[in-house]
């Protein structure tokens, strides 16, 4: 039963209708940047109260954008809000979910909650979904799981209460974590101990957001420092979220991307994106866990599976790329962003080679960075091997990575193809203990790699341009 509509804000939920879904298609939006601050507009509209129902949308596509809502507004991703006789909903809408979807306010809740009610059901006849809740006392700098994940599944809307943050305002972000079917979400009622809370100022949307200069960068740069779309240079393999795919399923997390090999138990490739904007002082989580998002037929990857193999648990995206906030940080230990790495590769030449693309970070640009591996067999502190975990995990033969550089700045992929200021490092180094740490003696080029991986690398850009940047070997310098 709906405790609260509103309709005299109704007003405020007026959006272009987005294109109908198609419920065959499984490509992901691109990310957008969390909230970087607490900027309240001093015309915001009057506070509304809880719950959202849902019922003032008219998002209709999985795009990532904010949506105006009768509490305020949200932000999308991989999400949209649901009309038809398949969304399980207590009114005519729903929100609805696919992938690895999120719902997050752009706006603070009023202190005094005491109890979060949230309602889900699968969609249609999907397979069920597990979700979380997430909880921000910074203004959305940083969140924290609250309960524990919640299974959705069947047609019914089943109600899950979560504790809230009596003395601090808070906002929420609902996060599809696994399943391959679709998530309907409906009804989030902030209850006090007195009624229903309202939202406080409309905070600024988690648009991207320009950050300070690094003091310690030594640069008068004055760019704006962003987060883009890790794919922005393609996708080098075509990897689907479909998981039939199990040899090249792609992950979106919001922190990087995957074109992910089941059957080796490790990345083909990962992409991500670096700038100032990604790095900050959160600590290193140290929290190596299979991936939630990976579908339930897939064989789940621990960090036992490395035990006593004498590799390291090799990150692709580090963890000193991702220190914005925890969260960030966190991510880079899912076991799908691992491969076996021999100690000397990864604790000397790799980490060389990631701490100098993070000092030209500090310098003013940012980098678009792939990288992967490839063939069968290396050798750890142990000797050569083929496989971990009884041949589940693949030990690669190579290891790979490409650095696109380029001042910051806007419309990136423009002036890459334009060659503005732009290098491309690309690097190949066997997996084996006995490696050089100079990372500079594995330089080569992209044609190299692709001609040993079969990867289509920097597929976004025009043809020529690839062809120019890609038979370049870069002096490392």
């Amino acid at each position: 039963m709906r405790l609260f509509l509103l309709p005299a804000l109704a007003l405020l939920a007026c959006s272009q209708q987005q294109p109908a879904e198609n419920p065959a298609s499984t490509a992901h939006a691109a990310e957008t940047a969390p909230v970087a601050a607490v900027v309240y507009d001093q015309q915001a509209p009057a506070a509304a109260a809880f719950p959202e129902t849902f019922e003032a949308g008219s998002k209709g596509a999985y795009s990532t954008a904010d949506e105006p809502l009768l509490t305020g507004s949200w932000h999308f991703e991989d999400a949209l809000i649901g009309s038809s006789d398949q969304d399980h909903k207590a009114g005519q809408r729903a929100a609805r979910l696919r992938n690895q979807g999120r719902l997050t306010m752009n706006f603070d809740a009023a202190p005094g909650v005491r109890q979060i009610r949230i309602k889900s059901a699968a969609y249609g006849a999907d397979p069920a979904s597990t979700w979380e809740l997430w909880l921000s006392r910074d203004g959305g700098r940083s969140f924290q799981r609250v309960g524990q994940p919640v299974t959705a599944k069947g047609t019914r809307l089943v109600e899950t209460t979560f504790p809230g943050l009596p003395t601090t305002p808070l906002r929420l972000q609902i996060r599809k974590t696994g399943g391959s079917g679709r998530l309907n979400i409906d009804d989030i009622a902030l209850e006090t101990s007195s009624g229903p809370t309202s939202s406080l100022p409309t905070a600024a949307p988690p648009a991207k957001q320009p950050i300070a200069n690094n003091p310690a960068s030594g640069t008068n740069n004055q760019a704006a420092s962003t987060r883009e779309d890790h794919l922005l240079l393609g996708n080098p393999s075509g990897a689907t979220s479909d998981p039939a795919n199990a040899s090249n399923y792609l992950l979106r997390h919001p922190q990087f991307a995957i074109g992910y090999n089941a059957r080796r138990g490790i990345p083909t490739w990962v992409c991500w994106h670096l700038s100032r904007a990604w790095l900050g002082q959160a600590p290193r989580q140290d929290d190596f866990r299979p991936d939630p998002a990976l579908p339930r037929q897939f064989y789940a990857v621990t960090p036992r599976s490395y035990s006593g193999s004498g590799f390291d648990k090799g990150h692709n995206c580090p963890s000193g790329d991702r220190t914005t906030d925890l969260d960030d940080n966190s991510a880079t230990f899912l076991m799908t962003n691992m491969v076996p790495q021999a100690p000397q590769n990864n604790q000397q030449t790799w980490n060389h080679l990631e701490a100098y693309t993070r000092s030209q970070v500090d310098k003013g640009l940012e980098a678009y960075v792939l990288m992967g591996s490839y063939g069968r067999g290396g050798t750890g502190s142990k000797g050569l091997m083929q496989t971990l975990d009884e041949g589940r995990v693949t030990v690669p033969a190579r290891i790979w990575k490409v650095i696109v550089l380029l001042p910051e700045g806007q419309n990136d992929l423009q002036r890459i193809a334009a060659g503005q200021g732009v290098r491309v490092l690309a690097v190949d180094t066997p997996n084996d203990n006995a490696l050089n740490p100079d990372w500079q003696q594995y330089l080569t080029s992209v044609d190299k790699i692709e001609a040993a991986t079969g990867l289509d690398l920097l597929s976004a850009l025009p043809q020529p341009v690839q062809e120019r940047l890609q038979k370049v070997v870069d002096s490392g310098r």
